[in-house]
Order: C-alpha cells, then structure tokens, then sequence
C-alpha cells in the first residue's frame, strides 16, 4: 500500500510538532517494558530537553523515533511524517547524534567526517571538503581534524559526532548526551552551539540526564522516570507549580534549624552560615518572626525559584542524578 499523503518533511508551519508520539510503548523480550505508553508533542523551532535517569527510556524513545528499532506499539511521526515507514524520506533532514559516534580509529578526523559524507547520496561532492572543514570548525576539532580518531579522547568523540551531524542543514537534530565526556569549558561550547543551531531555525531534541543542562539551553523539556512521561512543557512553567526551598542565612544555623523543624519545616539541611528546609504551609512571614523571637539574627530570609530539580522530586518522590 502507498505512504498517505502528508506535508513535506520540513515544510511544517512554526505552530507544528516536528514529533508527535502516541502511546508508544517497547516491550522487549523477556517482558521488560522500555517505554510505556509514551505522548510526546516537541514544538517546531524548539531547543527540546528529553530528561530523565540513565535507564529510564530516552535511548530507547530516540531510537524508535529514528526508525532504528520497531515500536511493540503506539505510533510515532517525525517532520509530519510515521516511523519507521518513512525512514527513507525523513532522516535525510535529520541530524542524529545517538549513543555516541562509531568511528574509523585509523582514520583522521576530517577523513571519518569525508567517509560519512560520501555514503550520504544526498551531499554534493564538489563542496565536501569545504563542508567537513567548516563542521570541523563549527565543533572546536579544526586544529586536530589531522589526528587519527583512535588518539582522540571522549569528548572529542563527542564533538567528531555533532560535526558528522552537521555536515548538511537540518530540519531537527537529535542529540542523545551531547555533552558525554566533556570538561565544562567543552559543555559551555557545545551549549552555546545547540542555541546558535536553534536560532538558525533547527529544531533541537536533546537527551540528557543532567538537570542544569537542560535547565540552561532549552525551551521545552519533557520527564522521563521508568519508562513513562512525566511531564512536558516549557521549561519556565514546569517548575512553576513547586514551591522553592526556603533559605535562612545566619550565624545561628543550628538555633534557626530547631525553630524551623518545631514550625513545621521538612527536609531541613544546615550549613556553616545558613539553613535550607522545605518550607510549612503559611505565611512565611510569621516564620521568619519566630526566628526572631527565637533569638537567631536572621540576615537573609527567602524562597527560593523552584528549580527543574525540585519539580522532577516533587512530581516523582525520587532524587536525581544532577552531576552526572
């Protein structure tokens, strides 16, 4: 039977999903359930985080959407399109950067990135060489396009796969832990990349476990825990229904501590000069009183903005790998 007729891959207007799941779900032999039942809806012109623990089904979601792997069920489109029937027709407009980059060790930077762009019967030869130079730059690589892949370390591995993504213009790049290996100067650098490459018009979804990236280079984001979402949203507004830590500095933490678990404060953690807690229900106004009243000198007393961190504890009951 013919492919239905949908809009071109990359025409989408800006209100369009680039991808649009519904209930998809992989179960694998032996009946471990991967991915359960998964609606995902990223925005056209996003910078998209896909967040959540090793092992709670990102990898496994990003290769379903790439056509690597069949769905148990559910359905899955990408750039108005159904995978993984039109694989064909899709991944041309699509970069992918998924469970790191595979490698020629013998061969140089620049002529692994020349291999990946010949077996691309879409890329023009006759600017090859100008393409490979100029994503090799774009990456941080140019100085060491010359040495062999096997002498490169993680992160430059990292980089030789993002630049090997590059090579053509993308309607949507995927990028699973972009940032795997990388020292934070490195981080900064391939941060400030994803948002040069968004404000050129690409669509980003990137993987990552790690709360702070998210939190600094993407729009949206979605949830993953144990195979099932979460939730998804702008990453402004996701932590807008959790309340923030509440943050007392004094010389007198530990008085400050005991006042604050005898009104009700939670999860109370003290430092040298100052106390965090989740916060009672009330006026936190009538706390910092009793602080006062308690004798603690109080020289700093707020609420802190609700982090990605504190919403994905708040929605899940569990703590998170924020380090890495």
């Amino acid at each position: 039977m013919d492919e239905p007729s949908v809009t071109e891959p990359g025409t989408e207007g800006a209100g369009d999903s680039v991808i649009a799941t519904r209930a998809l779900t992989k179960r694998y032999r032996g009946g471990q359930l991967a991915v359960d039942g998964l609606d995902l809806t990223v925005p056209a012109g996003s910078v998209f985080g896909f967040l959540g623990p090793n092992g709670s089904g990102k990898t496994t979601t990003i290769r379903m959407l790439m056509g690597l792997i069949e769905p148990t069920s559910g359905t899955a489109r990408v750039l108005g399109r159904p995978m993984p029937r039109s694989t064909r027709t899709v991944l041309p407009h699509v970069g992918a950067l998924i469970e790191g980059p595979a490698l020629y060790g013998f061969l140089s930077g620049r002529d692994n990135l020349l291999r990946y762009d010949a077996a691309d019967p879409t890329a023009d030869p006759r600017t090859r060489r100008a393409r490979v130079a100029s994503a090799l730059e774009r990456v941080g690589l140019g100085a060491a396009a010359g040495k062999k892949a096997k002498a490169y370390s993680l992160g430059m591995k990292q980089r030789l796969g993002l630049a090997a993504a590059l090579l053509q213009p993308r309607k949507l790049l995927v990028l699973d832990e972009p940032t795997n290996g990388l020292d934070p100067q490195g981080m900064r650098e391939i941060r400030s990349l994803i948002r040069e490459l968004a404000s050129d018009g690409t669509t980003v979804f990137l993987s990552s476990h790690l709360l702070d990236e998210i939190e600094q280079v993407c729009t949206h984001a979605a949830v993953m825990t144990r195979g099932r979402l979460i939730t998804q949203g702008a990453v402004a507004d996701l932590a807008a229904g959790t309340r923030g830590r509440l943050v007392v500095t004094t010389p007198d933490a530990g008085d400050a501590a005991r006042v604050l678990k005898e009104h009700g404060a939670a999860d109370v953690v003290v430092g040298d000069d100052r106390v965090t807690a989740d916060p009672p229900d009330g006026d936190p106004a009538d706390l910092n009183a009793a602080l006062v009243s308690a004798g603690v000198r109080v020289r700093g007393f707020g609420i802190e903005r609700a982090s990605l961190e504190d919403a994905f504890v708040a929605l899940t009951g569990e703590g998170f790998d924020v380090a890495g």
